[in-house]
């Protein structure tokens, strides 16, 4: 099969995406972080203690309806910023559970029943405590650049996920490198780029390329994406970085097959500013964090 059409077959579902990276130093707690809207009803200006008739101002206040007692409201603020806290600190002990029970995995290749289980428990636990996901306030948490640790889609080893595609093992002369999903809110781009090492004859060495799956994205209703699958790109690295870039060409609609019409969609289930959750057309499971 020539180079081009097995690069094409493997790369023309949205889905086919996986990263066999195992280096999860970014994933640091330092770098956990929730940060809440300031909800402190403070004044940025200082009221003068006499009014301009030179009588004393009244200080407002506001009134507790159950127990008929007046309250300052900046008294108030140490607790609601309490409350604040202890929420980034839950948040951030589960993302770590959640990257434990994910660790090992191979991107959710080497997942079994139980692995898939202790996944899905800990990322509706994420999004227990995170909430609902508004697109249309948080949009820009999606601008960036993010790199996949897990799918639960991949435990069906083949390379496509739950969609028809290649098995997994060594059946093919590709090795899958990194996978990211490269997101601009502004131009609606959405692209996954995948890392690849394509086997050669011997002597000849391995050649490395970035194949980039460029996508148009648009949100529908509150947290949920669609992206429409636009052209795949294949640019050599490493010792053959200097050819040009190769564009493979779309199949026709009329020839894709039922489970590949170039378009899918996933919902955003949580979303900060280091981590990102999605759930799948198919009930995939996915995890990123900011790269």
């Amino acid at each position: 099969m020539p180079m081009a059409a097995l690069v094409s077959s493997l790369l023309q579902s949205p889905a086919q995406i996986s990263h066999f990276d195992s280096s999860y130093g970014f994933f640091s707690p330092s770098r956990i972080r929730r940060t809440a809207p300031n909800i402190g009803l403070k004044s940025s200006r200082r009221r003068p203690l006499l009014s301009d008739d030179g009588r004393p101002r009244r200080s407002f206040s506001l009134k507790s309806a159950s127990d008929n007692v007046y309250s300052d409201p900046a008294a108030a603020s140490p607790s609601i910023d309490g409350e604040d806290k202890a929420n980034s600190e839950l948040l951030a002990s589960l993302k770590l559970k959640l990257l434990s029970a994910v660790s090992g995995l191979n991107r959710g290749l080497a997942a079994n029943e139980d692995d898939l289980q202790k996944a899905d428990e800990a990322a509706k636990e994420i999004e227990a405590v995170g909430g609902p996901v508004d697109l249309s306030v948080d949009l820009d948490r999606l601008q960036g650049r993010w790199k996949l640790i897990y799918s639960s889609a991949f435990s069906s080893r083949t390379l496509g996920g739950s969609r028809p595609g290649p098995p997994t093992g060594r059946l093919l002369p590709i090795t899958l490198g990194q996978v990211f999903q490269r997101i601009d809110i502004i131009s609606k781009d959405f692209d996954n780029i995948v890392e690849l090492e394509l086997g050669a004859p011997w002597p000849l060495p391995p050649a490395e390329v970035t194949a980039t799956l460029a996508h148009k994205f648009e949100v529908i209703g509150s947290a949920k994406i669609k992206i429409t699958f636009e052209k795949t790109t294949v640019k050599a690295t490493g010792n053959l970085s200097q050819l040009p870039p190769l564009e493979i060409p779309r199949i026709p609609d009329a020839l894709r097959p039922p489970s590949n019409t170039g378009s899918g969609d996933f919902e955003v289930t949580y979303l900060d500013s280091d981590t990102r959750i999605t759930r799948g057309d198919r009930g995939e499971l996915r995890v990123f964090v900011i790269s």
